[in-house]
């Protein structure tokens, strides 16, 4: 069994998860409007073991023993590469810091996971959208016309469909779509997106986001980080890397780190299906092999969710909750 266990909600059939899922992100965009911010403290780790590497984040800072020159948001964003970042942090003096209207800042995959989103949070009328500041958590380096594009998927499913006039229009951050030849190119250009969504004023060293959805592929692929792809799995100084010659799907991507997903305030994951039910297990009773998702049940300890149909949980020696809904909505439905 994992030695961190996130909380797994079951439901019996997957047409449950969506609403579900919808009101799960709506408490967390609720929180994040609604309270001040609170940063990670100093004591909490984020750390994991990939095939017996281990590495650790604490506080949001990579551990490493190279020294951290501090570099200007105006120096990285300058800079022909963001990779200057991954060898210290971003800071400028916050003296004088203007009070920021609260955003609501959420990064999300592709996958079945758009369809469960369409279900759930465009029948809702709770949903703020204009707050909202969506990034990716990977992207396929496609064009955004394909149906293999996360960004495309979601804009097609989500975004096009939002009554923009009632509840505002949300600010969406995608990959530049004509840097998709040049992986390390797309990813820099990525990072810099971040660095100016989240570096700002304050001093950062990793974005935290009020919430990160992943889905979890049959072969343990989460985002666009692979089992066995070590390098992927061993980064700790990007935000963000390319992923040439995947082993399924569009060859080259480009995904936040595990720092990154480790780093968010909650980190939720949706998985249907009995062809997941391997993996699911592995996950959660086997974490020494380091699948991807092990990684970071481990290294968001406390912050993680699992939302899974009971075919995906088919023999898997887990802990199962029911969902216990949040967040109110007179038209969305509260049966699980």
């Amino acid at each position: 069994m994992t030695t961190t266990v996130p909380q797994v909600f079951s439901f019996h059939e997957f047409a449950g998860v969506a609403e579900a899922v919808a009101d799960h992100v709506v408490h967390a965009q609720n929180n994040a409007l609604e309270e001040k911010e609170k940063p990670l403290s100093s004591s909490s780790a984020c750390q994991g073991t990939a095939n017996g590497n281990n590495y650790g984040f604490v506080g949001g800072s990579a551990m490493y023993n190279q020294s951290n020159a501090a570099l200007s948001p105006q120096q990285v964003v300058k800079s022909n590469s963001t990779r200057s970042l991954r060898n210290g942090s971003i800071s400028q003096s916050s003296k004088g810091k203007k009070t920021k209207e609260r955003r609501f800042k959420i990064a999300i995959s592709g996958g079945s996971l758009i369809q469960v989103l369409h279900e759930g949070l465009l029948k809702r009328s709770d949903v703020q959208w204009g707050k909202w500041d969506i990034y990716f958590a990977d992207e396929r380096l496609v064009p955004f016309k394909s149906n293999e594009s996360n960004y495309g998927q979601a804009k097609r499913q989500i975004f096009d469909l939002i009554d923009t006039d009632k509840y505002g229009k949300p600010n969406v951050h995608h990959i530049n779509e004509s840097l998709i030849g040049e992986p390390q190119e797309c990813a820099d250009d990525y990072e810099k997106i971040l660095i100016k969504g989240f570096a700002g004023r304050d001093s950062v060293k990793l974005p935290m986001f009020d919430l990160l959805l992943l889905g979890c592929a049959p072969d343990g692929h989460i985002a666009s980080l692979y089992p066995n792809f070590q390098e992927s799995l061993r980064e700790r100084f990007a935000w963000v890397i390319p992923v040439t010659n995947a082993p399924s799907g569009p060859s080259d991507r480009v995904s936040l780190t595990i720092p990154v997903i480790c780093h968010s305030h909650q980190v939720t994951f949706v998985v249907e299906g009995s062809t997941k039910a391997p993996v699911v297990k592995t996950i959660m009773e086997r974490p020494e092999k380091g699948l991807p998702s092990s990684i970071v049940n481990e290294g968001a300890a406390g912050r993680v969710s699992w939302f899974v149909d009971d075919d995906a949980l088919t023999d898997v020696m887990v802990s199962k909750k029911k969902y216990k809904f949040l967040v109110s909505d007179p038209n969305a439905s509260q049966d699980t």
